[in-house]
């Protein structure tokens, strides 16, 4: 005949959860999601310990040892099995809460906390309900940490909300064997009023950011505008100016070619008086010039200035020749002192 001896333990957690929810109706949440340990097994003599499981021993009454995975021996009848832990990791709901932030803002939050039983004889004679006070301290936790910063930087400081959180748990559960490695902020509700405060304030933050970016491309536009003019205009002023220069390199050019063709045909001229009967040719050249000039003067202007002696015209050239020889007897003469002072 086997007797099934069941977990005291059950029962008094049961009776804690029914005197909490007489007090508080608002924890139903975390009475549902508390999970509730099976009777610990029977001591048969033959134990099978299974995987990832811890069970502490008890020898009439008194701690004896944990069991490891796997075949166990136990003397019936003096020895029990007093506490069976889990050593995997654990995901425990922590319910929803108020906090009040540093600007006076009041927060309904929840989250998820993850841990692990790191002592199995601490987890079990530590605390009564493990899993219950490490739900209540990361509650006092989230409410303590939130009491520190404002409601902005609950948003933008989440991780190190987080962070601080299991920090704080950390060094209180260690005398409980547990071991906590991250808290996760799961859902933040904000009041009716706060929340329509802050989407009033997300919009005129829009508005503020659509009229910075209209001014910003009308700027840009009025910059571009006036870049382009200026660009323009100095275009413009280089390319009069360009032309300016080749037109004044075009007039130079021929001024000097002008001048060259001149220069070239005084030399010319030179050459030929050098040579025999050039000064007979020079005379023929100024009768013509001469009587050619008094022509053209004839037909421009009605006013005329002759000679007394038009019928002479022998003695025109024969004066206009001797002006020729005065002056080249004069460049002859200048040329003759250059070179004596050479």
């Amino acid at each position: 005949m086997f007797v099934c001896k069941l977990n005291p333990m059950r029962f008094t957690t049961i009776a804690k959860h029914q005197r909490l929810l007489s007090r508080e109706p608002s924890i139903l949440s975390s009475i549902a999601l508390t999970r509730f340990k099976s009777s610990n097994p029977f001591n048969t003599g033959i134990l099978f310990v299974p995987q990832q499981e811890a069970w502490v021993v008890e020898r009439m009454g008194k701690f004896k040892r944990i069991l490891e995975p796997g075949l166990n021996f136990l003397i019936p009848f003096l020895d029990r099995v007093g506490y069976v832990q889990s050593l995997k990791e654990l995901a425990i709901d922590v319910p929803k809460q108020s906090a009040v932030t540093l600007d006076n803002v009041t927060l309904n939050i929840d989250g998820v906390l993850y841990l692990r039983v790191n002592d199995p004889y601490l987890a079990s004679y530590g605390v009564e309900d493990p899993e219950f006070a490490i739900t209540q301290l990361a509650q006092t936790t989230m409410r303590s940490e939130l009491g520190k910063i404002s409601l902005d930087k609950v948003f933008r400081e989440r991780e190190n909300l987080n962070f601080a959180i299991v920090e704080s748990l950390n060094k209180a559960s260690a005398s409980w064997g547990l071991v906590c490695f991250r808290y996760e902020i799961r859902d933040i509700k904000l009041p009716n009023r706060v929340q329509e405060a802050m989407q009033m304030q997300v919009e005129a933050e829009r508005k503020k950011r659509a009229a910075i970016l209209d001014s910003e491309g009308i700027r840009e536009a009025d910059i571009n505008v006036a870049e382009g003019k200026r660009q323009s205009t100095i275009l413009a002023s280089e390319a009069d100016q360009q032309e300016q220069i080749n037109r004044a390199q075009g007039e130079a050019n021929a001024l000097l070619a002008v001048a060259e063709a001149k220069a070239k045909g005084i030399r010319l001229i030179a050459d030929a008086l050098k040579e025999t009967d050039g000064y007979n040719a020079a005379t023929l050249k100024v009768a013509e010039s001469y009587v050619e000039a008094f022509g053209k003067l004839a037909k421009s202007t009605n006013t005329v200035i002759i000679p007394s002696n038009t019928s002479d015209v022998s003695s025109m050239v024969t004066q206009a020749m001797s002006i020729y020889k005065t002056l080249t007897s004069k460049s002859k003469q200048s040329r003759r002192l250059s070179e004596e002072d050479k």
